[in-house]
């Protein structure tokens, strides 16, 4: 969008030679500047400015109320961490439903996500303890190399830091987007990247909160979102938020 703006001083003399011609439409002024403005996503809060170390992260809408991402390798880290856990959050979320609807259309036949893990426990040959040592062992050498990876960008890809595969790790140099081996698909290296960020922070943060729910769901009723849906659909005035006993807390037996 692009607007016409004259400059001020050319304006005003031709505007002062016009004003006494009634009903005379003002000629377009010969000397004007043109402006490019761009629309920009309003903030968290309306009438609020956005902080400057946030303008340029995506999906920031100048949310931080506490100053948190004033130093910056303090905001480098929380940006990395948020998107960490977003993309957890998304692929959890995906791990609930995507089965949980292969289940209920009858093909698959898996237990529910609180459930999953006992089941496939149940079923192992190895004991929980030798699996969580090994666990253990994995994601502390993946986190560590993160984290190195974060203090130093690209230091994972030179030569002797994993095995003769480091070449596959140098990444991207960029926080939390390694780009590379993590990006198969080539996403990273069109002109549409920035609205990619914006899509996956927006997808993680709803991520996040649904596997919040998901959680809160079952503490309250002991069953999964598909199952806690399809008894809401079914008789939505007896099954909601205010009739599982938990949400909204019973009152005192002398207030009911």
């Amino acid at each position: 969008m692009a607007f016409l703006l004259p400059a001020a001083g050319n304006l005003a003399a031709h505007t002062s030679r016009s004003a006494g011609i009634g009903g005379t439409r003002l000629a377009a002024p010969s000397n004007a500047t043109a402006v490019r403005v761009h629309a920009k996503a309003g903030n968290w809060l309306p009438g609020s400015k956005t902080p400057d170390y946030l303008e340029e992260l995506p999906g920031s809408f100048g949310f931080d109320p506490l100053g948190l991402g004033r130093n910056p390798d303090s905001l480098r880290w929380y940006q990395q961490s948020e998107v960490f856990h977003c993309r957890l959050a998304m692929a959890a979320v995906a791990g609930i439903l995507i089965p949980g609807i292969l289940s209920k259309v009858g093909i698959l036949n898996l237990p529910e996500w609180y459930d999953a893990g006992k089941v496939a426990q149940d079923g192992s040959p190895f004991a929980f303890s030798s699996l969580l040592v090994v666990e253990f062992y994995l994601f502390g050498f993946v986190e560590v190399k993160r984290w190195v990876d974060f203090a130093k960008p690209k230091s994972q890809g030179e030569p002797g830091s994993f095995f003769g595969l480091e070449g596959a790790l140098a990444g991207s140099g960029e926080n939390a987007y390694p780009g590379g081996f993590f990006d198969p698909l080539g996403f990273s290296q069109g002109s549409s990247l920035e609205n990619y960020k914006l899509k996956e922070i927006k997808n993680g943060r709803l991520a996040l909160i649904a596997f919040l729910g998901f959680s809160a769901q079952y503490v309250a009723t002991g069953k999964g979102p598909l199952t806690n849906l399809s008894d809401h659909l079914a008789d939505p005035w007896h099954n909601n938020f205010t009739t599982n006993g938990i949400s909204i807390p019973p009152l005192p037996a002398g207030l009911a």
